[in-house]
């Protein structure tokens, strides 16, 4: 008789969800507390993952085992092939005494990402547009139309691309002079800029295509193009910063040339899947009436990106009046938040997808399915993971930080307490925005979206100033969360596809 796994097999989902949490906990403390190396962290945390699949889950001893060897055979290797190569790497050019010359080159350029962060909101727009309207016209079976709104989408990213260029271009060194960059790395930071300006048709056309790949359900293929361009970076960087001496323009250069071979390579897959698609029938380049639908998708999710990151500059600078220790601890707190929040956020995405594909084929009763699964999931993860902030939070600040201060210690303590409490609303948020934006509505998407980022950028200004101090910004984060997850969960409530439901029943 086959195994069939249960979900939640011992006492509900919450019991559940800590039991399956043990393996990460294992994790977290052999790498915190006992200071472990990583690969014996990574074997006691694998056995507990083992015991806790027979034990709890009742997994046959052979199917576990067999698991693990599947799971190394096609993840692990191919991850651990990469990282000892980089690190082969490295250590090659230090000891030749070659990494120095690229360490100077890289410390010649701005560490603002302000300008990149902009354009890059651009990229991810064309993608979030493009892999929704996919999606949808891929559920529908509407063959023709999904060829054409690829097509469509890479003419609006060229025409895009040509009015950024021509403001990175023309415009470089009053961008640069805008964001305070220091004189003595003006020079070098205006080459990178350009440079990077002229390979925006890569990054453009290389998210529209793992926004496509994304929408026909394939998750792998975007990671092995990314895979391989980073870990040619590294031997480029060396071979055009060492052997050529090119110095700077060596490593905008290699950035340029890696993403032109990932991109080129990512388009040529996808058009040849889209050619093998069904339908007779050729498909227009361009439809006005395609790009519109697009457009309504793509330009919030481009006022999304730009305001988050200029709310964000706004809180560093409200961060940076408290001193080094806070700035510190912040830093080393907010990497490990942000390890939450990707997971809800990524979980969001491909919740996007799945409501584009099922309200295109026409099954709207699977939308709201797919919003309590999703729920499960992502409340499941959030029970451990606060449960490990709160009371652990202090022992996994030292893996971002060797020697902590006191300041910088209690900083990052506190400002995980406040927040890891609330994952369970914001996750909630995540959820229904990924719905929101898989149903193409959004407008109401945007309110809750800037409801959320005025609320902690306001209150995280006004709050520093009173006795709060610091602790004051991290305050803001949980009302800001909170209040967008009413509008978010309400506007999700309001769907048409809850009215579908109604009626049918």
């Amino acid at each position: 008789m086959p195994w069939v796994q249960q979900y939640a097999p011992v006492g509900g989902v919450v019991a559940s969800a800590c039991l399956a949490a043990i393996p990460l906990i294992i994790l977290f403390y052999m790498l915190a507390v006992r200071k472990a190396k990583g690969h014996v962290a990574a074997a006691a945390g694998l056995i507990g993952a083992l015991i806790v699949a027979v034990a709890v889950w009742n997994m046959p001893v052979s199917l576990a085992i067999s698991s693990t060897l599947n799971g190394a055979a096609f993840g692990l290797f191919p991850i651990v092939w990469i990282v000892i190569t980089a690190v082969w790497v490295y250590n090659m050019t230090v000891e030749s005494g070659e990494f120095e010359i690229i360490k100077d080159s890289l410390a010649r350029l701005t560490d603002d990402r302000r300008l990149q962060a902009l354009f890059i909101a651009f990229a991810f727009g064309c993608n979030i547009g493009c892999s929704v309207i996919v999606a949808q016209l891929f559920g529908a079976k509407e063959y023709r139309d999904m060829k054409t709104a690829v097509s469509t989408t890479m003419v609006l990213s060229a025409a895009t691309c040509a009015v950024l260029m021509a403001i990175g271009l023309g415009l470089c060194t009053p961008l640069l002079t805008l964001i305070h960059t220091p004189e003595n790395i003006l020079a070098d930071s205006r080459l990178y800029l350009r440079i990077y300006v002229l390979g925006l048709p890569f990054v453009f056309f290389y998210n529209v295509a793992t926004g496509i790949f994304s929408a026909l359900g394939d998750s792998k293929t975007p990671f092995w193009f990314l895979a391989a361009s980073s870990l040619s970076n590294i031997f480029v960087d060396i071979l055009f910063v060492t052997t050529f001496q090119m110095g700077v323009a060596g490593v905008a250069w290699a950035t340029f040339l890696c993403q032109c071979v990932s991109c080129v390579l990512a388009v040529t897959v996808v058009f040849r899947r889209l050619s093998k698609v069904e339908g007779a029938e050729k498909a227009p380049v361009f439809s006005g009436r395609i790009l519109q639908r697009i457009l309504r998708i793509a330009i919030p999710s481009v006022l999304q990106q730009s305001f988050i990151s200029v709310g964000n500059i706004i809180l560093q600078g409200v961060i940076n009046t408290f001193g080094s220790g806070v700035i510190a601890g912040y830093s080393a707190g907010v990497k490990l938040n942000n390890l939450v929040i990707t997971s809800f956020t990524t979980l969001g995405n491909g919740i996007s997808n799945y409501t584009a594909q099922n309200i295109g084929a026409g099954k709207l009763l699977r939308v709201k399915e797919g919003f309590r699964a999703g729920l499960k999931l992502v409340w499941a993860l959030s029970l451990p993971m606060m449960l490990l902030y709160v009371f652990g939070g202090g022992t996994l600040i030292h893996i971002f930080i060797d020697a902590p201060t006191e300041t910088a210690l209690q900083t990052a303590v506190t400002y995980l307490r406040i927040l890891s409490p609330f994952y369970f609303v914001v996750s909630a948020k995540l959820v229904a925005d990924g719905i929101l934006r898989g149903a193409g509505v959004m407008g109401k998407f945007m309110i809750s979206t800037f409801t959320d980022l005025i609320l902690r950028v306001v209150l995280a200004v006004v709050l520093s100033k009173t006795a709060l101090g610091a602790t004051g910004i991290w305050c803001a984060w949980p009302v800001g969360w909170s209040v967008a997850t009413v509008l978010s969960v309400l506007f999700y409530k309001q769907g048409y596809w809850n009215r579908m439901e109604e009626t049918s029943e």
